[in-house]
């Protein structure tokens, strides 16, 4: 026995042919990009960034008003960066789920868990309405617990979901999450049943593209957004080639510098790492299950989530938090091959029956977070510009509120999400450089050391914890 486990393949072997790309962006599929702008463009509305927030933007836009004027521009191509490289869950939590929820919004939490429903029902709709192939399954997901501790949290925030009037939330125990998708480090779980939903998040963003183009939005592909400055009673955006001249401006830049430079301090850009399996075999899908396709994902501080693709890959992704000094949005901060060795051993300690199992791709992307894990909203200009960000990983579903969010302020209504406190206030700003550095990098070995300790928070976290500014994804 010994030898024999000698002799076994490590994991990391696994890893040998991968290739280093998102999966979900290398598809014969992928459409061509739009020419870039040449010259100067006159619109009503433009929007800046080709992700999910710009493209919902653009969508709701000329949805709310068919004669409304709509170009969006975009630095490289359509859902290219976080849109087309996260693990495709599609959350209606609006504040990075209940927790986080409760401690900055109680009072207005029931409001905020319906508005987040309806958002996920209107994105459903929108796929079927523009028949969007996109491979969105409303699965729900797991959240798991591993060790003793989390099964206590986990019990609590089902009572928390109860005393809201949330009935999706079901808690599992060992046997019965075990039932669902069989590993031997899953201990309990609370199944949300209905708030989320499985898509192939490229092609997501490919088909609100294509309802875009439908619907008359001018898109310019690699056509990067360059300075704003006001002009007359509108904005104007220079690009390398040209310039956009419009009444409003909505930005959807996310991780990458906002326009407006006030609103850099509030986001630091964060790498995420994920890798993708080579589809599993009938034999190997009855031994760990998973019939029901929910999305997963573990209750650590340094978590990993993970799903079945339709072709029944499994993605697995997470864990490390990978901050460079002074952020930046860099091609080679994409790949983090000490986080893809480390992601390959924690997946075949969780699902050790598909030993033998290799991995086709591997790859990373930047993700905006702010220090209160959810989005936070504002204008600038006088009114003309409004912008959304610091979506902190779950902004596949809620930059489709987000854009609802920026359309109402740009056209000065009072609307039952204009008025939210989340709406209303900030987060607080991370500080400046080498600060920023030494207080992100403080807080990753805090919440290691609690993962390791209990769950037990330390002096540091529990400082975090009441200033309100945290660090997460």
């Amino acid at each position: 026995m010994a030898r024999a486990a000698m002799n076994a393949p490590s994991p990391v072997h696994a890893l040998a042919d991968a290739a280093p790309t998102p999966f979900w962006l290398d598809d014969p599929a992928r459409p061509a990009a739009q020419p870039a702008l040449v010259g100067d463009e006159n619109c009503d509305l433009l929007v800046v960034g080709g992700g999910y927030s710009g493209l919902w933007t653009a969508l709701l836009a000329k949805e709310r008003d068919p004669q409304r004027d709509v170009v969006l521009v975009e630095g490289a191509e359509i859902g290219w960066a976080a849109s087309g490289r996260n693990g495709g869950f599609c959350a209606a939590s609006l504040t990075h789920g209940l927790g986080n929820g409760l401690a900055r919004w109680p009072g207005e939490l029931a409001k905020l868990e319906e508005l987040g429903i309806r958002n996920l029902d209107a994105i459903g709709e929108a796929v079927a309405r523009y028949g969007i192939d996109c491979d969105f399954e409303r699965t729900g997901e797991i959240d798991i617990a591993t060790e003793p501790y989390q099964i206590a949290e986990l019990k609590e925030a089902a009572e928390d979901a109860a005393k809201l009037g949330l009935d999706r939330h079901t808690f599992l125990d060992e046997d019965e999450l075990r039932a669902e998708v069989d590993s031997p480090t899953f201990r309990a779980g609370l199944w949300d049943r209905d708030g989320v939903a499985m898509v192939n998040p490229a092609k997501l963003a490919w088909g609100l593209k294509q309802a875009c183009l439908g619907l008359g939005v001018r898109i310019y592909e690699r056509t990067r957004a360059t300075a704003l400055a006001s002009e007359g009673m509108g904005m104007a955006v220079r690009t390398p080639y040209g310039r956009v001249f419009a009444r409003h401006v909505a930005l959807g830049t996310n991780a990458f510098p906002s326009l407006v430079k006030r609103v850099r301090p509030y986001i630091v850009p964060v790498y995420d790492h994920a890798l993708m399996t080579e589809p599993l075999t009938d034999e190997q899908l009855a031994a760990i299950g998973w019939k029901n396709r929910q999305g997963l994902s573990d209750s650590n501080n340094h978590f990993h989530y993970f799903r079945i693709t339709a072709d029944h890959r499994i993605l697995w992704g997470g864990y490390d938090i990978v901050y460079r000094y002074r952020g930046g949005v860099r091609a080679e901060y994409d790949h983090h091959p000490e986080t893809y060795e480390k992601l390959a051993r924690h997946f075949f300690r969780c699902f050790p029956q598909l030993e033998g199992l290799r991995f086709t791709h591997t790859w990373g992307g930047a993700i905006d977070t702010c220090s209160r894990f959810s989005a936070f909203f504002g204008t600038a200009h006088a009114g003309r510009v409004a912008y959304a960000a610091g979506y902190t990983g779950l902004g596949v579903g809620a930059t489709r509120f987000g854009a609802d969010v920026m359309l109402d302020l740009l056209a000065g209504e009072r609307t039952e999400r204009t008025e939210l406190e989340m709406v209303r206030s900030k987060p607080l700003p991370f500080p400046p450089e080498p600060l920023r550095w030494a207080g992100i990098g403080i807080t990753q070995w805090s919440m290691t050391r609690a993962d390791t300790h209990g769950g037990r928070r330390n002096l540091w976290l529990k400082a975090m914890d009441k200033v309100g500014l945290g660090f997460d994804s």
